[in-house]
């Protein structure tokens, strides 16, 4: 599969935006999705992920309550709304796939077999 992201902006905090990641091929319903994010100067982590199989989500901590994974197998896209966001949300944010994984081992970076190419939000204060 390869996953081609968009949706990235800028935006003031407090405000919204919602990413997308679609993906090509045919069996994406199959694969475990998640978004990773990286700040200038720092190392990619984790911010959610969606079960390959059932609603399953798993968030990070810094995230909780504040954006939402989904996905629609119909349109081969996995989307991350995110609310209320802040400066320290400031990152470019990829999407990953891995075949049959749940969204708690999605995690798992080491463990991520594709990688999109990356969106770029940026949050004014």
């Amino acid at each position: 599969v390869q996953l081609q992201a968009s949706g990235g902006g800028l935006v003031q905090a407090g405000g919204s935006l919602r990413l997308s990641c679609t993906a090509s091929g045919r069996s994406f319903s199959t694969y475990g999705m998640g978004w990773f994010r990286q700040a200038p100067g720092e190392e990619r982590e984790f911010v959610a992920a969606i079960n390959w199989s059932g609603p399953g989500t798993y968030y990070a901590d810094s995230v909780k309550g504040r954006f939402t994974v989904s996905r629609d197998n119909a349109k081969n896209t996995v989307y991350l709304q995110m609310n209320n966001l802040k400066p320290e949300d400031t990152a470019v944010y990829y999407c990953a796939a891995r075949q049959f994984t749940t969204a708690q081992a999605m995690r798992v970076m080491s463990s991520i077999g594709t990688w999109g190419q990356g969106t770029l939000v940026t949050v004014s204060s």
